[in-house]
């Protein structure tokens, strides 16, 4: 099988990117954010916005995810229910930020990454697809972009659905990415195999070619 795995820092367009991968070299992708953010949606139905041990234990005890696609469409089923509509509001990317180092839910993330990885040709993306999920992964890429970059991207990417500031971007980022690299369960760092990508002054297009360059020179 074919694995590329990339992380990365959130708004620094590694989604972007692997759905752009895959379709120039003809794989399946996985969108890991989103099966983390439709968890989180189920849990706030269930919890609010209250974060604790106890009630992720609770939580996770009864817990199904299944993915399927329509067409190229990635639909997250979380006990039967698709949360595709409210995955990318900034509340819920926050709270998806507390609750996504705890090894319970990880754990469950992860069962689904793996055997997704060994059925597919594929690119899956998140925060330590690199470093855990796929460690023997064939291609492991590490994307990131300044801190204004990716708050801004952010906010070109939802300003016309949610009332939102630049400035409350900008710090949610902040906070996300001090969560995500202080995690004691597979914090945001790159493999040491990792190709490393700085994405702040490169278009898309360009991030992409890169990418197939060093795909087609190994």
């Amino acid at each position: 099988m074919l694995n590329i795995a990339i992380d990365g820092y959130v708004g620094s367009g590694k989604s972007t990117l692997a759905h752009a991968l895959a379709k120039r070299l003809n794989l399946k992708v996985l969108d890991t954010g989103a099966i983390y953010r439709s968890i989180t949606c189920f849990y706030q139905e269930k919890f609010g916005n209250l974060v604790s041990g106890d009630l992720v234990e609770e939580f996770v005890k009864d817990l199904e995810v299944k993915v399927e696609f329509k067409g190229e469409n990635q639909i997250v089923f979380v006990n039967g229910k698709d949360y595709v509509n409210r995955i990318r509001q900034e509340e819920i990317s926050v709270l998806t930020s507390e609750l996504a180092p705890y090894i319970s839910i990880r754990n469950k993330v992860l069962s689904v990454q793996r055997k997704f990885a060994k059925e597919y040709d594929c690119v899956i993306e998140g925060r330590d697809i690199g470093t855990v999920v796929l460690p023997k992964a064939n291609f492991k890429f590490f994307i990131t972009a300044s801190e204004k970059t990716r708050a801004e991207r952010r906010y070109c990417q939802i300003k016309d659905k949610q009332k939102v500031s630049l400035e409350q971007i900008l710090q949610d980022l902040q906070i996300r990415d001090y969560n995500d690299t202080h995690r004691k369960i597979a914090p945001l760092v790159p493999a040491k195999d990792s190709i490393i990508l700085d994405t702040t002054d490169l278009t898309l297009e360009q991030t992409v070619e890169k990418c197939l360059e060093i795909i087609k020179e190994k």
